[in-house]
């Protein structure tokens, strides 16, 4: 067990540093990570591996967008605006995707979840720059971007940033305040989410003890006590490094993962 919780303490180092350096609350490396851990965990039964990992990614990610938020708050590289008007679609698209995701098998999940890596790393590389008229929709409109944002992430357990950074910049937000913004509209993400996975886990049978619903708790320890304490750091690298770069080098971590997932799910 001390070995397990180390490594999961070393997931939310890393989680942490990309939740502030990126904008991407660290589900992306949580998830597969999680998955590997809980799938070697004798007490757990296969068929729940990817529900407790999405559900446990989305927990931690409410603890690491607060303190990634602040963090860039603290730098006026918040806009509020904007988190205010996407949060209300933020919440319900979380809250029914992961309603959803509690009825999908493991497999059809991670499945969905190595087709998601593939899309986010090949965005990430290609790096296209958004046309200078674009502006951000009306609250309508926001409200619809925020459902989709939100329901997309309770899916694949991540914080939202892989779809919201690149809708603001799309917007022509600077790309260092729209990692700011993403730090603050995770947490919402995070708590729509968690209250789904917990709703509808709470009387799952064979989850593994110390679970509430989905949620693994002994991970989701680990993981916090790592994770809140490198997420300011990683916001203080954001505005001192070359994002495009570390993007790119992040997009080709995100195609090695996704194609060592995409192996497990064929060998089956």
């Amino acid at each position: 067990m001390v070995t397990v919780l180390g490594i999961y303490v070393g997931v939310g180092c890393i989680a942490g540093l990309l939740a502030g350096l990126l904008g991407v609350g660290g589900g992306l490396v949580i998830v597969p990570m999680l998955g590997f851990c809980l799938a070697r965990q004798a007490d757990i039964p296969p068929d729940a591996v990817m529900h407790l990992a999405l559900a446990t990614s989305m927990a931690s990610i409410m603890f690491t967008a607060v303190s990634s938020a602040w963090a860039h708050h603290r730098r006026g590289a918040v806009e509020w605006r904007v988190v205010r008007r996407i949060v209300p679609g933020v919440l319900a698209g979380t809250f029914l995707g992961s309603c959803v995701a509690a009825r999908l098998s493991t497999g059809f999940l991670k499945a969905f979840f190595v087709a998601f890596l593939f899309y986010v790393a090949v965005q990430m590389l290609v790096d296209r720059k958004p046309k200078p008229s674009r502006e951000f929709p009306g609250w309508p409109g926001m409200i619809g971007v925020g459902g989709v944002i939100g329901a997309v992430s309770s899916l694949v357990g991540i914080g939202g940033g892989t779809l919201s950074v690149p809708f603001m910049v799309w917007c022509n937000l600077a790309v260092h305040r729209a990692i700011g913004t993403s730090s603050a509209i995770g947490f919402p993400i995070a708590v729509g989410g968690t209250i789904g996975y917990l709703y509808n886990g709470l009387h799952a049978p064979g989850l593994p003890p110390l679970s509430l619903g989905f949620v693994y708790l002994p991970a989701l320890a680990g993981i916090v006590c790592a994770s809140v304490l490198t997420a300011p750091l990683g916001a203080r690298l954001a505005h001192r490094l070359p994002v495009s770069r570390l993007k790119r080098a992040f997009a080709v971590l995100l195609l090695v993962m996704a194609t060592r997932m995409l192996w497990s799910v064929v060998a089956r």
